[in-house]
């Protein structure tokens, strides 16, 4: 986007603002560009910057979520159900492999609150679970991978109990054919709903719920059919008629790709696997890829979906871990660098210190003038994934499918 076009966003960014002003001309210069540290130096930064945006909460009738990030607009956003719900997860990894305890603690607090939303029917709130705000599948399924986490690591008897409760109520909104069109975002079906039916399927194998399992299988079944042979996946935007964010393609493919481990199906890895590959070819030596990308996998967008890339690297790695190809490692590599190039470590402002944000530059269409929660928690999860060389979340250890 060039300056021109920057003076003609509307208002509500208020440019004018010191903090803005300075982020914006940062881009502009280049001198966002970050060097890179080694991983867990990362890694603390993204943590804290998250028991920020949780901390932030305080005080709040959503006390113990986790703000959906910040933004020109708004600041400190309210706490997000859906998000959270996967934060959990992300806590409870960090908590080992920083040796933080205290992060457990935080990951009980928002199972808490999560607890506290959970409507009679099994539904949780949609965006922010303000009122009359609706129930969302794909938020329900990101909420359950946190109820998944606090049965599976916590031992939390009641996380199972609304675990299956949230899991009825997705299987009673699917149709016959698997897709999902009744209580979705802008009232159309989405491929990307395959990372909501994973914590359906793993709640299934946990639980022995075999209705939750057959129920994912006619999601990803459904989800295959939507493939084109480029291994670009059709309905898979926030909005019909426009190419997928990066964010929304990785979403799509780690769905496959873990349902697959869980279930042992190997049609689901191949779409997981030539889906990956395509975008692999285009990525920049740099690591960056375009924000959008049409069917072919043809760039649309100039600037990176900076929460896209993170997680691409974790869909590398997991593919990496799965088929032992390193060139899916060496992708992972080079895409972690880019995400490290734009979080800023030695920033005195708290606010932007850790932070990933959602587009490079800032004004990208994605999350646009925002640090989502959701990014930094990706780019945590692809840190503590490459370090260790293991799954977060892991497996659970009911799963009878392919290597973990």
């Amino acid at each position: 986007m060039k300056l021109s076009s920057l003076i003609e966003l509307p208002l509500r960014y208020q440019p004018w603002k010191a903090r803005h002003l300075r982020l914006v001309m940062e881009d502009l210069a280049g001198a966002a560009r970050q060097p890179e540290q080694d991983h867990r130096t990362h890694l603390r930064a993204a943590i804290d910057w998250l028991c920020r945006a949780q901390d932030v909460r305080d005080g709040e009738p959503d006390a113990g979520g986790v703000a959906a990030g910040w933004s020109f607009e708004d600041g400190w956003l309210p706490g997000y159900p859906e998000t959270t719900g996967y934060i959990i997860e992300t806590f409870l990894a960090a908590s080992e492999h920083l040796g933080r305890p205290e992060l457990i603690a935080r990951a009980q607090r928002m199972i808490d609150w999560e607890l506290s939303l959970q409507a009679a029917d099994g539904a949780f709130p949609g965006h922010f679970g303000e009122a009359g705000s609706h129930p969302v599948i794909f938020n329900q399924g990101q909420i359950l991978h946190g109820l998944v986490a606090g049965h599976t690591q916590l031992a939390r008897q009641d996380c199972l109990e609304a675990g299956v409760r949230a899991g009825r109520w997705l299987v009673a909104q699917q149709d016959d054919d698997g897709c999902y069109r009744r209580f979705e975002h802008n009232g159309v079906p989405h491929v990307y709903n395959t990372r909501a039916t994973w914590a359906l399927a793993a709640l299934g194998v946990v639980a022995n719920e075999t209705e939750f399992v057959a129920a994912a299988r006619r999601n990803l079944d459904w989800a295959l059919t939507r493939q084109t042979p480029s291994g670009w996946f059709a309905t898979n935007a926030f909005t019909p008629g426009r190419d997928p964010f990066t964010h929304t393609i990785a979403y799509a493919i780690r769905g496959f790709i873990e349902v697959a481990v869980l279930l042992g199906d190997e049609r689901y890895l191949a779409a997981a696997d030539k889906a990956a590959r395509g975008l692999m070819a285009k990525q920049r030596a740099d690591g960056w890829l375009a924000g959008t990308y049409g069917d072919g996998w043809t760039p649309t967008a100039g600037y990176a979906c900076v929460t896209g890339v993170a997680q691409m690297a974790l869909c590398w790695l997991r593919l990496a871990q799965i088929t032992g190809d390193r060139g899916f490692r060496e992708a992972a590599w080079k895409a972690i660098g880019y995400v490290k190039r734009t979080q800023r470590l030695e920033e005195a402002d708290a606010v932007v210190r850790g932070a990933i944000p959602g587009s490079a530059p800032i004004w990208g269409a994605y999350s646009r003038f925002e640090f989502p929660n959701w990014a930094a928690k990706f780019f945590a999860d692809a840190l503590m994934m490459d370090m260790a060389n293991v799954a977060v979340p892991p497996v659970p250890a009911a799963a009878k499918g392919l290597p973990r």
